[in-house]
């Protein structure tokens, strides 16, 4: 089952990656360079593969969902500041 869910991680990571990589094709709204793709790969697989240790590791099954909800909360607040710059720090997107 481990494989079979970091598999499906994995997975996951490279299907949200083509939303962008197709959207560009029809539009030019979407502009994305490969460092853009790159950051977004380390983002979203960093995400889950910190969620998938923690799910090993963490017994209780309320401190893995907090954890892990953490973990997802950091992920959308990094994401929103690299893409509006909701925080003002010199990485935002803005």
């Amino acid at each position: 089952m481990k494989n079979k869910r970091l598999r499906g991680i994995m997975i996951t990571v490279g299907i949200l990656l083509l939303i962008p990589l197709i959207a560009m094709q029809f539009t030019n709204e979407v502009k994305w360079t490969l460092s853009d793709f790159i950051g977004a790969a380390i983002l979203l697989g960093g995400t889950g593969l910190t969620c998938e240790f923690i799910l090993r590791t963490v017994k209780k099954k309320e401190h893995r969902l907090l954890l892990c909800g953490i973990v997802l909360i950091l992920l959308v607040l990094v994401w929103m500041e690299l893409a509006v710059g909701i925080f003002g720090t010199p990485f935002a997107g803005s």
